[in-house]
């Protein structure tokens, strides 16, 4: 097996890492104190084609492979985290629905915005009373006079409160579970469409969380994504590729406490010589660079298999890659406050805030216990 990175991947790494390294990182503990949206640098990976990485040249986008667009979050993700998931959310929960299952006449309305970073996209599937079960929702489409209505509450919803595009699920045919919902397509302004209270988080402070609120909201027949009742199918397709997209992001916060750890470690004196002289010391730092490659070979795997197109088995290793590179990141960032003792509790040093932003990897986008689940199933329909 050829572990190594095609050029053009290369490229990407490099490009990314160099953006991080000079834009993101001197600023990311300024976004996370003052809970600014980053608007200077997104419109600057917009340029780099970073809001369109998978998708094709004809609608704008960078034309590249799914393993370009998780080497991208991972290295954009080490230099600010909250800056990762605007582009994970954007590529993988908004743009992959309707690349994959809107109208070709809706594609070219808004895929060539979304692709430039003109635009930005949210996907709403959580509510209140509905976050890992799906056929809890409780947001109603109905079909009146050729529009479609809809009415309720979506929360917790990653780039809500800036973004043109929404791609939002909910049951149009009542009584029916998970079979009675569908997807629909919702452009701000749109009237009785609203973005309602911003969340206040422990960590990825500069990306922008909130509710969506629609109150009797029309919207055109033909932006229903898909078919009537397909919006459960469409949503485990789309969360298949939001997980490798969140683990690319684990792995860049992993990556970056790394580094920090081995550097203090390396200038830090105690009892007359460095901190990275004590075995204690060594072995945290070989646990934490073993994980962070065995994350990485299933991040990169996962990947490429999402460009094959084999569903059942990229599904699998998604959730494996995702539950994996989250605790693999919240396992990295512990050792790394503790590497850095006392300062590492303050905000002096950026590794308090890798762990804050680490938190919530295990929870979006599907909860480690709800990947365990769907490892689980697919394991079990093997045998």
């Amino acid at each position: 097996m050829d572990f190594k990175l095609t050029e053009e991947q290369s490229m990407v790494k490099d490009m990314c890492r160099k953006f991080a390294d000079n834009e993101l990182k001197p600023k990311a503990a300024h976004y996370d104190k003052t809970h600014e949206f980053p608007w200077e640098h997104v419109k600057k990976l917009g340029e780099m084609g970073m809001f369109g990485v998978v998708y094709s040249e004809e609608y704008n986008g960078a034309g590249m492979d799914y393993p370009s667009y998780a080497i991208a979050v991972e290295e954009l993700s080490r230099g600010c985290a909250s800056t990762g998931v605007i582009i994970s959310a954007h590529n993988s929960l908004c743009l992959s629905p309707i690349n994959y299952f809107a109208s070709p006449e809706i594609k070219k309305k808004v895929l060539p915005k979304l692709c430039t970073g003109e635009w930005l996209g949210c996907f709403g599937i959580t509510e209140p009373n509905a976050g890992s079960d799906a056929a809890g929702t409780t947001t109603t489409a109905e079909l009146k006079n050729g529009k479609w209505v809809l009415n309720g509450t979506k929360n917790f919803i990653t780039n809500g409160g800036v973004a043109n595009v929404a791609v939002v699920t909910a049951v149009t045919d009542k009584g029916q579970g998970a079979k009675g919902l569908s997807f629909f397509i919702i452009e701000k302004g749109t009237p009785g469409f609203s973005v309602g209270r911003t969340e206040e988080k422990l960590g990825i402070c500069a990306s922008s969380t909130t509710e969506l609120v629609f109150e009797n909201c029309e919207i055109p027949e033909e932006n229903l994504l898909g078919k009537r009742g397909d919006g459960f199918k469409i949503a485990m397709h789309t969360l298949d590729g939001g997980r490798v997209g969140i683990a690319a992001q684990a792995l860049g916060i992993a990556q970056a406490a790394f580094e920090e750890s081995v550097k203090y470690a390396n200038e830090r004196q105690q009892f007359k010589q460095k901190l990275s002289n004590f075995q204690a010391i060594q072995w945290m730092i070989a646990d934490m660079a073993t994980e962070i490659e065995a994350a990485r070979l299933l991040v990169y795997q996962a990947a490429t298999l999402i460009g094959t197109g084999e569903r059942q088995r990229y599904s699998k290793y998604a959730a494996m890659a995702k539950l994996f590179a989250s605790e693999v990141s919240h396992r990295v960032t512990h050792k790394a406050i503790q590497i850095f003792g006392g300062y590492g509790y303050t905000r002096e040093y950026p590794v308090e805030r890798f762990y804050r932003d680490a938190r919530i990897t295990e929870i979006y986008e599907g909860t480690s216990e709800i990947q365990r689940l769907v490892i689980a199933s697919n394991v079990i329909r093997e045998f």
